[in-house]
């Protein structure tokens, strides 16, 4: 269970769900969700995984405090002992972020659901909504991605939910950082464009690129898939190593 702002600001869903889905449950070692808000990713990634230790990872003092005290719920007791939330800015430079008890490479897993609109996107009125949502400039999701990349030790898996249009910038940022990059599109509807990708690469890893086939999130009908039903459930399974 988690606590979301009751009014303005950014309430996880969806992508949430799907980023969660892709860490596998019999996955290890030390997780780290990189713009937490709340804490969805990092706790249903708890959920999921028993033998793994979150890290929830926010930088805006209102959403830390929420996943803080969303992570103190009984609910939530019997992942307590294995997450903790750091606010801190992962962009701060390696400095910063080793002055938050971020050191490079502590991490197995980084997960991230980055702002989903580039810079230049018409911005919500809401500075809450708008930094969760929208890249601060141009450079911004490179930057970002170097940071997670940063953070991961060697054959650590990065995974990232995106725009179709950051892709090209991932993959250049990916560049001499990661490799074996994986892309799975989702779709809302069949043959329709997807409006989202699940983006994932390994560290040090020089296997080339794939696209996966999609998934796809409702029927033509409008009703959900089975995979949608499954997500929102916490139960479906999103494989993207080979």
């Amino acid at each position: 269970m988690v606590l979301q702002p009751a009014r303005g600001g950014y309430r996880s869903g969806l992508d949430a769900m799907l980023l969660a889905a892709t860490l596998p449950e019999s996955a290890t070692g030390s997780v780290a969700d990189i713009g937490a808000g709340a804490g969805v990713v990092g706790l249903a990634a708890a959920c999921r995984a028993e033998r793994v230790e979150v890290t929830l990872v926010e930088k805006s003092p209102v959403m830390a405090e929420l996943a803080r005290r969303g992570l103190a719920l009984p609910e939530n007791a019997p992942y307590r002992h294995r997450a903790r939330v750091v606010e801190a800015d992962i962009l701060a430079g390696r400095a910063g972020r080793e002055a938050a008890g971020l050191g490079d490479g502590a991490f197995q897993h980084v997960l991230t659901n980055p702002p989903f609109y580039p810079h230049g996107h018409r911005a919500s009125p809401d500075p809450l909504r708008a930094e969760a949502l929208s890249a601060a400039d141009a450079d911004f999701l490179p930057a970002w991605m170097r940071a997670c990349a940063a953070l991961l030790d060697p054959g650590g898996l990065f995974t990232a939910i995106v725009r179709p249009d950051a892709l090209p910038a991932m993959l250049q940022a990916s560049e001499g950082r990661l490799g074996g990059m994986r892309v799975l599109p989702v779709h809302s509807r069949p043959m329709t464009p997807a409006k989202r990708l699940i983006v994932s690469g390994r560290k040090g890893s020089r296997a080339p690129l794939a696209v996966l086939p999609g998934r796809t999130l409702h029927a033509p009908d409008g009703g959900l898939e089975p995979f949608a039903e499954a997500l929102a459930a916490g139960t479906a399974n999103i494989r993207l190593d080979p």
